[in-house]
């Protein structure tokens, strides 16, 4: 007999003028249960989880929470009632360390104050549990992206709650701080805590799932348990039909060697002597596609950024079309056709203050400035040519704010932006993190067709699925080297071997 629901929505919608983001969506959360909410970006997933933990109102449509209907006023009363969420997009306070950011706006007060020692106490404990060697007073800004969201998760947990609502809480960890959070989801759920689980990631979060609800433009298309549902179920859904990220495109010769990686060293940023690469060699053909795959601190994202002028090597050196680019700024690097789509979009990718169209055309905004003056005629038809390439879901001028946007099409527009400066190489760092299987589909598409046309690429990426789809070569990192080197027939268990990465059998 399966207990009664803890909390349901009932005919929950929400409307934003004449966009209808939620449309009459049922479900229930069960004591000490899983339910994932599966769907592309913009089918509502986020909206809905916003508005079951305070942070939003439905349009019409009740929550009815351990039997009775309720009202939050905001997401703090949703707190006081045991419901907790851990948002997709990173809410913490850069500045501040990891003690303060865990327990701002509920402070524990002692006889003269704020007790920091228990709050450090409390914080290291809370570390322990996630397997995280963090001090508590690092400063968030110094943490790479992973840790920040293990922070993020950390402060989500210390609030004790009843139901906990995590968005994408994975997209930013390595494969080995995935199995811990799902150890300390078991956890939580046997002692009762209700998890509402939100991840693109279908194959991982088909680890921990005891009901599945699939979204689709606004309404629930599906709800199941676990023991009735699979991979093709989930994504037959979610968008209407079974498709893959596609296939290396074929049918074309390749060029020249568009970028050459020779002997490249990257330091340790914390300064120890360590180098996070090491005298790695790699090369790229105009027209080709490479894939690199490694776990987390392999070296993928240093690679990359020291490739884009983001970081200084060591050692070695990086030849675009023959010429060397030391000394090169990121902005000179631009201009003569290197390109990187970094892996954090909200930090590094947008201005969150511009509208879509100012940020897609922020890169190549000197082809249309003379002097103090901009030629609005030329800016427009690049963005109108650019929200057209990419498939972004905006009106057509992109005069619509960017914090308006999916994760998926804010993605786009980063990837757009590079793509609107006319490059020969694009490296880009993990570009579907946070994003749909549709978007994901898309994005790949764009660097086929950009491949086609003669861009030479690199993505690096954490799924081994995703080395198998576009890439003409794989090339896997472990430890700042290149560990191995296939083509897209190989078997995802000899690409996860030689990441050093625990196969199970």
């Amino acid at each position: 007999m399966t207990a009664q629901p803890v909390l349901s929505a009932r005919n929950i919608a929400k409307a934003y003028g004449n966009i209808h983001a939620l449309k009459g969506v049922n479900f229930d959360i069960h004591p000490g249960q899983v339910t994932t909410l599966f769907g592309e970006n913009g089918a509502g997933k986020s909206t809905l989880m916003k508005i079951l933990s305070g942070v939003v109102k439905p349009t019409s449509g009740e929550i009815v929470l351990d039997g009775a209907a309720v009202t939050f006023a905001n997401s703090t009363d949703a707190r006081n009632r045991g419901i907790s969420i851990i948002h997709q997009e990173l809410s913490l306070a850069r500045n501040m360390n990891v003690r303060d950011n865990i327990f701002m706006g509920r402070e524990i007060i002692g006889r003269s104050g704020v007790d920091f020692a228990e709050e450090e106490r409390q914080t290291r404990l809370l570390m322990a549990e996630l397997e995280e060697d963090i001090d508590p007073l690092t400063p968030v800004e110094e943490l790479r992206l992973g840790q920040q969201q293990i922070v993020e998760i950390a402060r989500a947990l210390s609030v004790n709650s009843r139901i906990l609502i995590m968005d994408e809480p994975t997209s930013a960890l390595s494969a080995t701080e995935v199995e811990v959070l799902f150890k300390v989801i078991r956890d939580l759920t046997a002692r009762g805590v209700s998890i509402v689980y939100i991840s693109h990631h279908l194959e991982e979060a088909l680890q921990i799932t005891h009901h599945a609800v699939v979204l689709r433009d606004g309404a629930m298309t599906a709800y199941a348990k676990r023991s009735e549902i699979d991979l093709e179920w989930i994504v037959r859904n979610m968008v209407g039909e079974n498709f893959d990220l596609g296939s290396p495109p074929e049918g074309y010769a390749m060029g020249e060697t568009a970028l050459s990686i020779e002997n490249l060293s990257v330091p340790d940023a914390a300064g120890v002597g360590f180098s996070v690469v090491d005298r790695l060699s790699l090369s790229v053909k105009a027209g080709e596609i490479i894939c690199i795959y490694g776990l987390m601190g392999a070296g993928r994202t240093e690679l990359l950024e020291c490739v884009a002028g983001r970081l200084a090597p060591s050692g070695g050196r990086v030849m675009l079309q023959g010429r060397d680019v030391a000394g090169l700024t990121i902005a000179q690097r631009i201009a003569r056709g290197l390109v990187l789509v970094p892996e954090d979009r909200q930090r590094d990718g947008l201005v969150q203050t511009m509208s879509v169209g100012q940020n897609l055309s922020l890169a190549s905004i000197g082809a249309f400035t003379k002097g103090l003056f901009t030629s609005r005629k030329a800016e427009t038809a690049v963005v109108a040519e650019a929200i057209r390439k990419v498939t972004v879901k905006t009106d057509a001028s992109g005069a619509a704010p960017i914090g308006s946007l999916s994760g998926g099409n804010q993605q786009k527009v980063v990837i757009g932006k590079m793509l609107a400066t006319n490059p020969k190489v694009i490296v880009l760092d993990e570009p579907s993190r946070g994003i749909d299987i549709g978007a994901k589909a898309e994005v790949f598409r764009l660097l086929a067709e950009g491949a086609k046309q003669g861009l030479a690429v690199i993505y690096s990426t954490s799924e081994v699925g995703e080395c198998l789809s576009i890439a003409h070569r794989i090339i896997v990192m472990h430890r700042g080297r290149i560990s191995a080197e296939f083509d897209h027939t190989v078997a995802k268990e000899k690409i996860m071997a030689a990441s050093g990465e625990a196969v199970a059998h």
